[in-house]
């Protein structure tokens, strides 16, 4: 592997192997926990079963002592649009939250994050998971060589605000693989045509955060916590990407077909 002059990695097929490795035990993780989430259920109690299931699969939790960061994954709840630290705060009927999981295989990183729902929830969450969901997706339709970050940040913030929702702004999905963070930034608002080109064997996460009202947030006191600042909704949903010659490999693709949250599917009659 090595740099490109833009500092972004470009990993060879040996990385790529150990890339998709870490990133299936980051989605599996995913797939298990769902089983889990009910009302009464504490966002500590799902960071246990997650924290073991990575264990067990002779993985490391990435978030873990990261910077001081005191769990094993990331529980978003609400409001909440990143860096959520499980609590014996109890899930309740109608909440929706993101669970973002990073593992660590024979040193390279793995990293995914999906929204799930706790019994029935409103229509207004329905379709800020769908408008997130679709967002990411779209995005991840235009990764190609070739192809430059800033059309990827176009594609999502021109869907998203034409949705009448907002883009977060203050965070943004990365390179990965052999760190945890890596060069480039990828922003998931911008210009078309702008920014670094994508080239085969790039690997990067992208993960927008969508509010139901204005994009600004702010950090509360634990000084990870993220939420909107009007304390509107929201969802965020992350994929790590690899470059191929043609488009792009999802490595962190669901096993068992629970991306999307079957609790968000919109009414047929619904906007």
């Amino acid at each position: 592997m090595h740099k490109n002059k833009d500092g972004i990695y470009i990993y060879n097929e040996d990385a790529y192997l150990g890339i998709k490795k870490a990133c299936e035990i980051a989605s599996k993780t995913l797939d298990m926990i769902g089983q889990f989430i009910e009302p009464g259920v504490t966002t500590e109690q799902l960071d246990k079963t997650c924290h073991d299931f990575i264990l067990a699969h002779n993985s490391v939790p990435a978030t873990l002592g990261y910077r001081g960061y005191p769990k094993s994954c990331c529980i978003s709840l609400n409001h909440v649009v990143c860096h959520g630290i499980p609590s014996k705060k109890k899930l309740k009927n109608g909440d929706i939250l993101n669970i973002d999981v990073t593992c660590i295989l024979d040193g390279w990183y793995g990293d995914t994050s999906r929204m799930f729902t706790v019994g029935d929830i409103g229509l207004k969450s329905k379709r800020l998971i769908e408008i997130t969901h679709n967002a990411l997706i779209l995005a991840i339709k235009n990764v190609a060589p070739g192809k430059t970050f800033g059309d990827l940040g176009a594609e999502i913030q021109e869907y998203v605000e034409g949705n009448k929702m907002s883009v977060v702004r203050d965070f943004c999905g990365h390179g990965i693989g052999s760190e945890f963070h890596q060069a480039p930034n990828v922003l998931h608002y911008g210009a078309y045509h702008s920014g670094p080109k994508l080239e085969s064997g790039m690997c990067f996460t992208i993960e927008p955060m969508v509010n139901t009202g204005r994009p600004e947030t702010k950090i509360l006191n634990d000084n990870w916590t993220a939420v909107t600042r009007d304390k509107s909704l929201s969802a965020q949903f992350e994929h790590t990407v690899f470059v191929k010659k043609e488009g792009c490999e999802v490595l962190t693709r669901s096993h068992n077909n629970t991306f999307f949250p079957e609790g968000a599917k919109l009414r047929r009659d619904s906007v």
